[in-house]
This record gives structure tokens, sequence and C-alpha cells, in this order.
């Protein structure tokens, strides 16, 4: 497979774990008293990390020019409207285990350190297999186009922790007790150390994550294997996820045709897969970012427009009091 050149040496890495170490300490130490997270922080937040993502990809287009940026952006915004379909399912779980409001912060804050840990794996082993093995990029790309046509048919997604094998096997091994005790993941009972119920939420989310980080590293993998580009793409990208989820849990249903736009994006990096596998050859860089971004503005977009004319419709069925238009 062509691949983008980048050097990459070591102390970059060290600077780029360091940098997302006083990220993750800086956001947590400005929530540690569990406040409630209003609309107007989670914006600004948003802002920061967004901000901070966008920066160091300017830094890798004057670092390294303009493929290894592009390679960036390209899974950064792949990642990020991913992510919201995390939202989404986020959302799902914290209403089945009715997790107060004030400590959904911390619950989504080790749900990220866990998203980066998974993805960190599965990016050293995934690059290596496409390395290695020919048909191992026939096969991903197959999967992507599965999962792309999953997204696209399904329904509301199914949550129930009962279905979940890693939370049934948890609940089975780990004594639990069913309720909250204020942000604690453990406490003592009767002499006895016991899971809380914010635990086996953080447990239920990690593991639902686990099938996000396979199809989101899978999909940035079609676009480069170079190792250090996918890690900040998907670093930068699910370190916002906590005020994104803040941002967009009450509005995600104004978004009914972005899994559309997700799906489609998803078999496209399965397609593209597969053709560096072919004498077509690997895709060019400049090709991916396009249909990214004009896949996203056109599902969102689409989005707006279905809520807009929907809000409409739905005056004209009710009109409003007191003889206004």
């Amino acid at each position: 497979m062509d691949e983008v050149t980048f050097p990459v040496p070591g102390w970059a890495w060290a600077a780029v774990t360091v940098v997302i170490a006083v990220m993750l300490a800086v956001d947590v130490f400005s929530h540690r008293d569990n406040h409630v997270i209003e609309l107007r922080e989670a914006l600004v937040w948003s802002g920061i990390w967004i901000g901070a993502g966008v920066l160091f990809g300017v830094l890798i287009w004057v670092w390294g020019g303009g493929e290894p940026a592009v390679a960036y952006f390209s899974g950064y915004l792949l990642e990020k409207a991913l992510s919201v379909d995390n939202v989404f399912v986020f959302a799902l779980l914290f209403g089945y285990f009715r997790v107060p409001p004030g400590y959904q912060h911390k619950v989504l804050f080790w749900g990220v350190i866990g998203a980066l840990a998974f993805r960190l794996i599965f990016i050293f082993a995934g690059a290596e297999l496409l390395e290695r093995l020919a048909w191992a990029g026939i096969v991903l790309g197959g999967f992507l186009i599965w999962t792309g046509y999953r997204l696209a048919v399904r329904g509301e997604p199914d949550v129930d922790p009962e279905h979940n094998v890693v939370v049934r096997l948890f609940r089975r091994v780990v004594p639990t007790d069913p309720g909250y005790h204020g942000d604690r993941f453990t406490v003592r009972l009767g002499g006895r150390r016991k899971a809380t119920l914010l635990l086996v939420a953080l447990v239920a989310i990690e593991a639902t994550d686990v099938v996000f980080a396979i199809d989101s590293v899978a999909a940035i993998l079609a676009i480069t294997t170079h190792t250090f580009l996918v890690w900040t793409a998907n670093a930068f990208a699910v370190l916002g996820l906590r005020s994104l989820y803040f941002c967009l849990a009450g509005l995600l249903r104004h978004f009914g045709y972005l899994r559309y736009g997700l799906a489609l994006l998803l078999a496209f990096a399965g397609v593209k897969l597969i053709l560096a596998e072919t004498p077509v050859g690997k895709l060019p860089l400049w090709l991916t970012l396009a249909v990214v971004v004009v896949t996203l503005s056109v599902s969102v977009g689409w989005s707006v427009l279905s809520a807009r004319r929907e809000r409409v419709r739905a005056g004209k069925g009710h009109p409003p009091s007191g003889g206004h238009p």
C-alpha cells in the first residue's frame, strides 16, 4: 500500500502524550465538583477541544507538509462524525441507568480514558495486519461495508445491558449494589466491597465503545496506516467527546439523516481499503477529504432542512392562538 511519508521521532510521541495528559488533567480538575454541565459550558469546552485538534493539524501541515495534514484532517473529521453516533448511544445508556446529570461527566471522563486505550491497541494491531497480510485490507474493507449497511438500515440501537455480554459477566463476577452512592464507583457495605450502579454504567459505556473503536480505527486506517497520524486524529477527536455529548444529547433527533452520511463514509472507507489491494491502488488523500466533507455537509444540511419542514408542517396543523401567523 502507498503510504504517507512522514517520519516521526520518539520525542514527538512523548510530547503528544504529555499534551493529552495535561489537557485531561485540566478538564477533570475543572469538573471536580460534579456540577451539572450546562450548554454554554459544554460549547466553550467543545470549542477548546476542536481548537486543539485544528491547531495540531496546522502544526502537522507546517512540520510535514500538505499530504500528512490532509490525512490527519480526513481522519479527524471522520472520527468526529462517528462520535456523534457514540453520543446518541451514550445518551440512551445514561437514560437506561438513570445516571444523575452531575455524575455523567465522571463516567464519560473514564470512558474516554478507556476509549483512548482501546484505540491505541487497535491502531497498532490494525496497521500491523495491513502491513503484513495483503488480504487483511479486503477483509477489513468488507467489514466496514457491512458496518455501513447495518448503520443505514438499523432502527434505534438496543442498549439493554442485559443483552451485553460484558455487563452480564461483570455483574455475575463482581458483587454489585443496585444503587448510587454519590460519585463513587465502589462502596463498602456490610464489610464487603461492592460496585455501584455508576461503575456498571461505566462498564456498559466501555463495552459499547469497543465496537465503536473497531469501526472508527478501521475507517481511519483506510485513509492512512501511519500510526502517529491515525492515533492523533483519533485522540483529539475523542478528547472532545464529553463536551460534545453535553452539546448534542438533547439535539440528536434533529440530525436524523446524519447516520446515512456516516454509513456512506464507512462503506466508502471499506471500498477504499479493498481498492488499495487491487491494481487501482490507494485513492488520493484529497479525494478522501472531499468525500468526507461533502458527505457530512449534505447529511447535516438535509437533517436541518427536514427538521425545519417538520416544524412548519406541525405549525400548520396546530395554528397558534392569538391570531398570529
